[in-house]
């Protein structure tokens, strides 16, 4: 159960740090952080549970990633579904307490889609549904290979965590503007229960394209990473 725990406190701290960064600290006037501060938060808080549980369960903190590693041969299918819901429940404990921390302010409403996932009109900058599939899909697929070549035995060891978190940032500095980044069902799932309405219809995509780009990454890794024969 320590693994699953894990997974679960490790996910409620990348939901609360990144989403909470992008609804609690982004927008304010002068002083606010905008999308370079939103993409730090997430990838420190990966970066920081890296360090904090990686031993202890991996530290995927993501169903996307869960599925990749396991058909990149990294992960035991019998830890699949446990993880995942381990995953769900932490990012909808963190949007529950975003949600009271955030609404202890006169100001708050959900109209500004509290860091839900979005396309079309709900795209931060008006993406398509198509731009936002592709999107979603290749970034996670890189996200995946970040992730199998920095934890891959013959990989400078000790570092993977600084690679993981690096590459979770410039995740987000591209794709803000286009979806409000998910590459992570369960971040999407998290919020989105709480914002209600058009956020839970188009939660669909958050889970099929990261899943599509975790499977195509994971692929990829088999044929690059593979070792030589002696």
């Amino acid at each position: 159960m320590k693994k699953y725990i894990a997974e679960s406190f490790g996910t409620f701290w990348l939901v609360l740090g990144g989403c909470g960064s992008a609804v609690l600290a982004a927008g304010v006037p002068d002083v606010g952080i905008g999308y370079l501060g939103v993409a730090l938060a997430f990838g420190l808080t990966v970066l920081t549970m890296a360090f904090a549980i990686g031993h202890i369960s991996g530290c995927h903190l993501n169903p996307a990633v869960s599925i990749g590693l396991m058909l990149g041969g990294r992960f035991d299918k019998k830890d699949l579904a446990p993880y995942i819901v381990a995953q769900l429940v932490g990012a909808v404990v963190a949007g529950g307490v975003l949600y009271v921390i955030a609404s202890g302010n006169d100001a708050f409403s959900l109209d500004g889609g509290f860091a839900s996932n979005g396309y079309g009109e709900h795209s931060p900058n008006g993406y398509s549904l198509l731009a936002g599939f592709v999107c979603e899909v290749v970034l996670t697929m890189m996200f995946l290979i970040v992730i199998l070549g920095a934890t891959d035995e013959r990989a400078p060891a000790g570092l993977a965590p600084i690679a993981i978190g690096l590459c979770l940032t410039l995740i987000h500095l591209i794709s803000i503007p286009v979806t409000n980044t998910s590459v992570n069902p369960a971040r999407s799932t998290g919020v989105a229960l709480f914002a209600g309405d058009w956020a839970i219809k188009q939660l669909w995509l958050f889970w099929v394209a990261p899943i599509i780009g975790a499977v195509l990454g994971a692929l990829v890794y088999r044929v690059i990473g593979c070792k030589k024969e002696a």
